[in-house]
């Protein structure tokens, strides 16, 4: 067997563990209304050393910024500036936030600036999905990104400059009003929806609270009893979320990124009998050119000619079979043994899937 057709398989297998781990319900659930919300909102850096931009809209917004200080310019005058630079300014407004609080805010370049380095963000307001204003921002940008050009047109970019944050950059104006505290039930929704998790969350805390107190409405969500006080909530939900609940095994899956050729193969994915042979055929074509020189006093030309050789390989694969209920394991060594690249396990696993051999689900992304 040649070297060359025997690669390293670049594919990764994850196996999960046999033994399932209990889990905190906090870790594995999130409260019904208790969510964080985004923010957007549209600016202009200023003092950047001449790393800025002079376009329409940059324009426009320096005029309707020097209008709120009752600055008129004339519309014959058209700034142009590369100390200055529109930019998109975006947060995430945690659940229970109160005003007068901070948001660290991140600001992006929407324009043709080269750097945002060195820029202060002036006053921005923030606006929710609703329109309404929830935060203001200002501040010097923090960018780790950097640029340098040079007069022959070279240029270096290490990271993204046009892109910074500004730690603690916003200050909340407005609260979201949460469903937290109304109602007679709170409901806890699962990350990842499965039946058999749900009735064990909800086993879990009737066995803790009593029987009823804790229903599974679907795959999703289960719904729990709960007193109308805020603080008795509070309280009532500390001892909740550190409930430990063991989840129900995932269904079978194996997941092929096709690009990367990485594939992680759940622990109960199963083979039924399959027979597999693996193999391919090498053609190489290799071109040499001669030059054929005659005597010159017969008259003769110069001649150029190919010398084609081709030589066709086809590599000792050999068949090997999956006996009935063959294991992860199992199909593991059986890959590697034959030497597969990515792309033939792929095409394997494809093979099986279509001969109804593969017990589990494949998920190519």
């Amino acid at each position: 067997m040649k070297t060359k057709l025997i690669v390293s398989i670049v594919v990764s297998i994850l196996m999960l563990t046999t033994t399932a781990q209990a889990e905190r319900i906090k870790d594995i659930a999130s409260i019904e209304g208790v969510r964080s919300n985004q923010l957007v909102g549209f600016g202009l850096v200023v003092g950047l050393p001449g790393t800025g931009e002079s376009t329409r809209y940059t324009e426009q917004t320096f005029r309707t910024m020097l209008k709120n200080f009752g600055i008129n310019l004339p519309t014959s005058i058209r700034p142009k500036s590369k100390n200055v630079a529109v930019v998109a300014v975006h947060a995430e407004m945690p659940a229970f936030i109160k005003p007068g609080q901070k948001l660290d805010i991140t600001v992006s370049s929407l324009g043709e600036a080269k750097s945002l380095r060195g820029g202060t963000l002036l006053q921005t307001f923030l606006k929710g999905v609703d329109g309404n204003v929830y935060a203001i921002a200002q501040g010097s940008l923090v960018v780790s990104g950097f640029s340098a050009e040079g007069l022959d047109g070279s240029k270096v970019i290490q990271n993204t400059p046009t892109v910074g944050r500004i730690p603690s950059g916003a200050i909340v104006e407005r609260s979201v009003v949460s469903p937290f505290a109304s109602g007679d039930y709170l409901t806890f929704n699962l990350r990842r929806s499965d039946f058999s998790t749900a009735k064990r969350t909800a086993d879990a805390i009737n066995d803790l609270l009593g029987p009823d107190m804790a229903k599974a409405i679907d795959a999703t969500s289960i719904q729990v009893s709960a007193p109308r006080d805020a603080s008795q909530r509070v309280s009532f939900l500390a001892v909740l979320e550190n409930i430990e609940v063991i989840p129900a095994e995932e269904s079978a899956k194996v997941i092929v990124n096709s690009r990367t050729g990485t594939i992680v193969v759940g622990q109960n994915v199963k083979l039924l009998p399959a027979a597999v042979t693996h193999g391919g055929l090498t053609v190489t074509i290799a071109e040499a050119t001669q030059v054929s020189q005659p005597n010159a006093l017969a008259g003769g030309k110069t001649v150029v000619t190919s010398n084609s050789t081709i030589d066709a390989s086809e590599s000792d694969r050999r068949m090997f079979m999956f006996n009935p209920g063959t294991t992860l394991d199992e199909l593991v060594r059986a890959v590697n043994l034959v030497g597969a690249a990515p792309s033939d396990v792929l095409a394997i696993l494809e093979a099986l899937k279509m001969a109804g051999a593969l017990h589990g689900e494949l998920i190519i992304i």
